[in-house]
């Protein structure tokens, strides 16, 4: 059988994508999944290409028993687009930004933001916490950890 193929994006993939990757990779090996699920993280930009996830951002999962392990990589349209089965924005424009990179191709339809999967988030995107404080990091987490339990509940459906 093959494995699903999960994208998470943000914008410069050291915050926000990079910690949906380690939430749901840790929530995927914990179902035993970890053999039907392949997941990876990208950003929109290369500001960051090469470096490891924001040292903040890094703090704050561990505290949760997260390893943020990945290194920062831009989307890669002509590769992502068809190597992954689900594409997910953590905002609004990050959503926009990927619909004009896939239009015209069927990736377009591929397409998901990561508050779509929350049951009871109280946002409708993740914001970004990177000029932020402490807070901003926490909260990231707490909708991550809601989506991501979503996104596998969507996935435990079609495995």
């Amino acid at each position: 059988m093959d494995k699903k193929k999960i994208l998470f994006v943000c914008l410069g993939n050291i915050c926000r994508s990079p910690s949906a990757e380690a939430v749901f990779r840790g929530m995927v090996e914990k179902e035993g999944l970890a053999d039907r699920i392949e997941i990876d993280s990208a950003g929109l930009t290369d500001y960051h290409a090469g470096e490891p996830a924001d040292e903040r951002m890094q703090k704050h999962a561990q505290k949760r028993g997260y390893h943020l392990t990945s290194i920062s990589r831009p989307v890669d349209p002509d590769v992502d687009f068809e190597r992954y089965d689900m594409i997910i924005a953590m905002d609004n424009q990050n959503m926009r930004d990927l619909e004009r990179l896939a239009e015209g191709t069927p990736a377009v339809n591929r397409i998901f933001k990561m508050t779509d999967f929350c049951s009871e988030c109280p946002y409708d995107e993740v914001p970004d916490p990177y000029y932020g404080g402490d807070e901003g990091f926490e909260l990231v987490l707490d909708l991550l950890e809601q989506a991501c339990g979503g996104l596998l509940n969507f996935l435990k459906e079609q495995i």
